[in-house]
């Protein structure tokens, strides 16, 4: 598996996706969302988080977390957010695992590069664009760190969670309360969403035992 950094060029370009939505179909509750996303549809679509639960996003369990992620509705089990004609409605503000495809992550070290899903997109004769302008956020750098950030404090949270749940009560539950209400739940102001992030961040770190500067190792 070749490895790529977003500065890479790689045959990603599909011409716009023309005529395709296969990648928005039977996608179970893997478009998971992270808070970048919350609060880019949050702000995009001008509701609450609450409000989206209700219409397009729902919650799953994965490895003792509750997360939320984007519903596949109807015969055909599409994305909610495609329209009619088969385009994403949300596309310029789409989660970031919708931006990446057909790239995978993978997190090593405190890196995150990216690798090519070869059979997963039907597209042909796909042009080479740079990983940075494919995925398209303002603040590449900033949003990479933020997704570094985010990995490794799910994979702690996945792995206290694990021990909560062998131990039994409430805590787990309080835990994923509190997970959603911090980082989804709780409206982002204004534009600085990572400065709102680190914050929350710490907030987490000082309410739960975890010292914030030590959530992504090898940094």
């Amino acid at each position: 598996m070749k490895l790529y950094d977003r500065k890479d060029m790689i045959k990603v370009g599909c011409h716009d996706c023309t005529g395709c939505s296969s990648c928005c179909r039977n996608m179970g509750d893997t478009v998971v969302l992270d808070p970048f996303d919350a609060y880019s549809l949050t702000v995009n679509l001008g509701r609450p988080f609450e409000k989206l639960l209700e219409e397009g996003i729902s919650l799953h369990v994965e490895d003792g977390l509750i997360l939320p992620h984007v519903e596949m509705v109807g015969e055909k089990k599409e994305c909610f957010y495609l329209n009619r004609e088969g385009r994403c409605s949300i596309h310029a503000y789409r989660p970031g695992l919708c931006r990446a495809f057909p790239l995978g992550r993978n997190y090593e070290k405190g890196r995150l590069e990216y690798f090519l899903l070869e059979k997963e997109c039907p597209a042909k004769n796909r042009t080479k664009m740079k990983i940075d302008k494919w995925i398209g956020v303002a603040s590449p750098m900033q949003y990479e760190e933020f997704l570094i950030t985010w990995h490794y404090f799910i994979k702690k949270l996945k792995e206290a969670a694990g021990e909560l749940a062998a131990a039994g009560g409430e805590t787990l539950k309080t835990m994923n309360m509190n997970l959603l209400e911090i980082f989804y739940l709780r409206p982002y102001a204004g534009a600085d969403f990572y400065i709102q992030f680190q914050d929350r961040v710490q907030e987490w770190s000082v309410h739960h035992g975890h010292d914030s500067d030590k959530i992504v190792p090898y940094a």
